[in-house]
């Protein structure tokens, strides 16, 4: 953080007053590095034995010895002291005993707590005093830092590139790294650059995809390598914009502030863009619209200047879910890859979901969507703008087909047969009405005259050949035959009333 000209309250502080004339007892190299200069919360005096249950983290704790006996536990007494998270033991000398006892050096030393001297001529008040300064300049330097911090943040986001200057003047006044993430989980920028470990990152990114896809506002720490990350949405719940990650350990209130004021600066500047960013999309849905009329004269001079070529022919053409959670942070994450491959991609609302367009090499970022917002994506067959219509239909068929997230392709569809591209809900629903009669017939009578009837139909309508597959005299099937016409209310004669009812059959299974 940005270095506030004032020396935080700590035992070298106190030991740097000369009016206290404080001594540390053996050298500062014996002790763990950094021992002396951990912060100090405050600074008490107690002659207990065990003054723990009185005392909180980070404190210096200040005795005459009184509770010392001639053979004293010092090594019990300075673990008490270390286990509750005191900072350093300071021993008035000449007030009950002359000099430190020997004992309680000896364990100081072993346990790495630091013991200084305070002479008789500097009361216990003097000290506590000093130490209430130094946490109160403290307080005061890190409140105007504070406030300088923000001011130079504030001024930050009235630049051009408001947003990104923000973020950086954030990392120069945090001296740490900070990421901001889009709705869809990528990383939009960063400051320093590059400055994260890649192994670090990997693992923010997931984190901050973990939380973007449950769409409510949360907050979170996440522990990589060395160092913590804190992690903050942006945005309101429902209608995430992204994500603000900093790493930094142990930001005090005055940082915390400071981080506040960013994000919701970020947040309003992502809200005031998503107002451009909706008018974009409208004209996007345009374009869309006239593509469909199988003439890409227009749409080609109308998205030249603004978005760039669109994809060379032969495309595929892409469609989406109608309704979708993450709609609008795929709608983000595409209109960056667009700006960064300027004709590798086209998109925008149609009637019943997204388009995409892509040329035919550009298969991989279908897989990569479907992957990453775990939807359904349609594909038509590699087409030219002069049958786009019938590749969105395509595209369409293939997506209705799939229940699971991925890619769906219009040619496997095909392959698969035109009953693959029937089975929807609706088709199965009248697949069942009709064969409702025949099936109830059975239950009641305890017949077999579905399972005649498909039999039947699969072997060609043929008599024999079904006598011989189901074990039964050929006369047998065609009284059933016979008995399910009576019951679906069909003359199965001709071949429109055969192809209805064995579809209907396919559909059922």
């Amino acid at each position: 953080m940005v270095d506030t000209a004032v020396a935080p309250p700590s035992l070298r502080a106190l030991l740097a007053r000369r009016d206290l004339q404080l001594r540390l007892v053996g050298a500062e190299d014996d002790l763990p590095p950094g021992s002396i200069d951990r912060p100090v919360r405050w600074v008490h005096s107690s002659d207990l034995a065990d003054p723990t249950p009185f005392l909180s983290e980070g404190l210096v704790l200040l005795t005459t010895g009184t509770q010392f006996a001639d053979a004293a536990d010092y090594v019990a007494y300075v673990d008490r002291l270390l286990a509750r998270g005191v900072r350093a033991l300071g021993f008035g000398t000449e007030v009950v005993r002359d000099g430190i006892p020997a004992g309680l050096a000896a364990a100081c030393h072993d346990a790495g707590m630091p013991l200084f001297e305070v002479p008789y001529r500097t009361p216990f008040i003097a000290v506590a005093r000093a130490g209430a300064e130094a946490i109160a300049a403290d307080a005061y330097a890190r409140r105007s830092w504070s406030l300088a911090a923000q001011r130079s943040v504030s001024l930050a986001a009235l630049r051009p590139d408001g947003l990104t200057a923000t973020l950086a003047e954030l990392a120069r006044q945090l001296d740490c790294w900070v990421g901001l993430f889009d709705a869809a989980g990528a990383l939009r920028t960063a400051h320093p650059a590059d400055s994260l470990a890649a192994p670090a990152l990997d693992a923010v990114t997931a984190e901050v995809t973990t939380m973007l896809r449950r769409g409510t506002r949360a907050a979170s720490t996440l522990r990589v390598v060395d160092s913590a990350v804190s992690l903050q949405t942006l945005g309101r719940g429902g209608h995430l914009r992204g994500a603000l990650a900093i790493a930094a350990d142990d930001l005090d209130h005055e940082a915390r502030s400071v981080v506040t004021a960013v994000v919701a600066m970020a947040a309003l500047a992502l809200e005031q863009q998503d107002g451009l960013g909706r008018a974009i999309g409208t004209f996007r849905a345009g374009l869309v619209q006239s593509l469909c009329a199988d003439d890409p004269t227009l749409a080609r001079r109308a998205a030249r200047d603004l978005f760039g070529p669109l994809p060379s022919a032969p495309v595929l053409v892409a469609l989406t879910p109608a309704a979708s959670a993450r709609s609008a942070a795929l709608g983000e994450w595409l209109e960056v890859r667009a700006q960064e491959g300027r004709g590798e991609v086209f998109f925008g609302r149609g009637d019943d979901g997204l388009v995409i367009v892509v040329p035919t090499a550009g298969r991989a970022l279908l897989d990569e969507i479907a992957d990453r917002f775990e939807i359904v994506v349609g594909c038509s067959a590699p087409t030219g703008y002069d049958a786009f219509s019938g590749a969105l239909a395509q595209a369409r068929t293939a997506r209705d087909r799939l229940s699971t997230p991925g890619v769906s392709d219009f040619g496997d569809t095909a392959r698969a047969g035109l009953l693959a591209a029937l089975g929807s809900e609706a088709a199965r629903s009248v697949a069942a009405g009709t064969l409702t009669p025949v099936r109830e017939y059975d239950e009641a009578q305890g017949s077999a005259l579905l399972a005649t009837l498909d039999a039947w139909l699969t072997l060609d309508c043929s008599h024999e050949a079904t006598a011989q597959a189901l074990g039964i005299h050929r006369h047998t099937v065609r009284a059933r035959v016979a008995q399910a016409e009576r019951v679906l209310g069909r003359d199965l004669s001709s071949f429109a009333a055969r192809a209805e009812v064995w579809t209907a059959l396919r559909l059922a299974e």
